[in-house]
């Protein structure tokens, strides 16, 4: 499998450009927003989403400086999503550095998250670049709606398959698609091109939040066991809901009050665990994941060979084999 400098390759001079870019759309003449700012660019992830960005554009006529403006717009989106779901979350950490409102408190925080997502907004609009601020607000409405669709739904655990894929369609795989749809949109690409890479991303999306999901069960590195934390939090994810929907009635009963009333008892949470590797819900949901893979390489074979393609297939790979 690439590592992800090997898949940055063709866009290394980019993805060094992009970090000026992005820096200098957070600038405020407020000293406070400044240092938060800085300290969020300096705990900057793998910045998947601007590589995705930039392979998009690449395979779609070429990069040009619409691009960086697409790519910094979805990251300062993407930000200011965070920002507000650890408040929403009430989560102390993210990436192994303290969350923002941890560090600045909650009110602090959500201003901040507020701004990221003007500063975003007036980038498209100051440059007119009206078709990346629909292609971005609709995804951001998207991921709200998903978000509370799972809330609606950890309170009464009644999810089923279908409706998963919707929340996860709406919650995580919105802002992917938007992704691809933002860089074929920034190199020209027609309507039809832009929906085709929009689908693109939908697809991968998905396939992502699956490997999310069985990352769950997995053992970790820190602790030997898996993490259980989903269902802490009351998540109906693929391989719990294909666990419950293949065992018995008394079974899923007391499965289902277990993750609703005893979600913070390690042991009770460890039975839950056991009876989805013992269920046949793993093997599952990592075929499902696997299908939307194929479904995503499948949809790249009409594209023209390159080296953005190349690594964009890589990505793909990497996504779905990743171990953390």
């Amino acid at each position: 499998m690439a590592t992800i400098e090997q898949i940055k390759a063709p866009i290394a001079k980019e993805m060094d450009k992009f970090e000026s870019t992005f820096r200098n759309s957070m600038k405020s003449s407020v000293p406070l927003l400044n240092t938060i700012t800085h300290y969020i660019v300096k705990r900057k992830g793998k910045q998947m989403r601007p590589m995705v960005v930039f392979l998009t554009a690449g395979m779609c006529g070429g990069i040009t400086e619409s691009t960086f403006r697409a790519a910094a717009l979805i990251e300062l989106l993407h930000t200011a999503t965070l920002v507000h779901d650890d408040v929403v979350d009430d989560s102390n950490e993210r990436r192994g550095f303290f969350s923002i409102n941890a560090l600045w408190k909650n009110k602090i925080a959500v201003l901040v998250g507020d701004y990221l997502l003007s500063r975003g907004l007036l980038l498209s609009v100051e440059h007119g670049e009206f078709d990346l601020l629909k292609i971005t607000s609709n995804a951001v409405r998207e991921m709200s709606e998903g978000e509370l669709m799972q809330m609606e739904k950890a309170r009464r655990l009644d999810i089923k398959e279908d409706m998963y894929f919707t929340i996860i369609r709406q919650k995580t795989a919105s802002l992917i698609a938007s992704c691809c749809a933002a860089g074929a949109c920034s190199a020209g690409g027609n309507i039809e091109t832009i929906e085709k890479m929009r689908l693109l991303g939908e697809t991968i999306g998905i396939a992502f939040q699956i490997k999310d999901d069985l990352f769950d069960y997995e053992l970790t590195n820190k602790t030997g066991k898996p993490s259980g934390a989903d269902i802490k939090e009351r998540k109906m994810t693929l391989p719990l809901i294909n666990a419950l929907q293949t065992t018995d009635e008394a079974t899923k009963k007391r499965i289902i009050n277990i993750v609703k009333n005893n979600n913070n008892d390690p042991k009770k949470v460890a039975e839950v665990i056991d009876f989805v590797l013992h269920s046949g819900g793993m093997e599952y949901a990592l075929n499902k994941m696997n299908e939307y893979r194929d479904k995503a390489l499948a949809m790249l074979q009409t594209i023209p060979e390159s080296e953005y393609k190349k690594s964009f297939i890589e990505l793909i790979r990497f996504t779905t084999e990743r171990e953390s």
